[in-house]
């Protein structure tokens, strides 16, 4: 059976020679960059140049100053702040009785519910079972966010 594929009036072509390569290079593929790596060790430190001799034009954030906003749940401890003896005594694994109460009241929520991670509403609603109203305003900074309501302490006690 004839080949249908070739054309009998054509002659052979030529098979098409390969590309010079270049030293260093694979065919098939650009030159090897690894030649032409520049060790960034070298030259002056950049952290010593001047702010006109890097170019830079951002504020300039080394100052020592604290950038970050105050909210009161930083658990940074700087010059002149200690941990509480309640902070103390959980970080070495002791618990409070509050503590104790809370983990049990969650594990046995994860238990009932068959949820190995409750979300923070499921978490909320323990907390609220556990019978912890909002009975003072919060002692930390939160953006954006409204006061719930505040429980009179005589509602509390009802």
């Amino acid at each position: 059976m004839p080949d249908v594929t070739q054309n009998s009036n054509s002659s052979p072509t030529p098979a098409p020679q390969p590309a010079a390569v270049p030293e260093g290079a694979k065919p098939g593929r650009g030159p090897d960059r690894r030649a032409t790596v520049v060790d960034r060790r070298v030259g002056t430190d950049r952290r010593l140049q001047t702010t006109a001799e890097s170019g830079y034009t951002g504020s300039e954030r080394r100052t020592g100053v604290e950038r970050r906003s105050d909210t009161g749940l930083e658990r940074r401890r700087g010059p002149g702040r200690r941990r509480s003896d309640d902070r103390k005594a959980a970080e070495e694994g002791e618990m409070t009785v509050e503590q104790f109460e809370f983990c049990m009241a969650i594990q046995t929520y994860k238990k009932v519910n068959k949820k190995m991670y409750p979300t923070w509403t499921e978490v909320l609603e323990v907390v609220r079972q556990l019978g912890y109203r909002k009975v003072m305003p919060r002692e930390i900074k939160l953006e954006n966010v409204p006061e719930p309501r505040i429980f009179p302490a005589a509602e509390e006690a009802a």
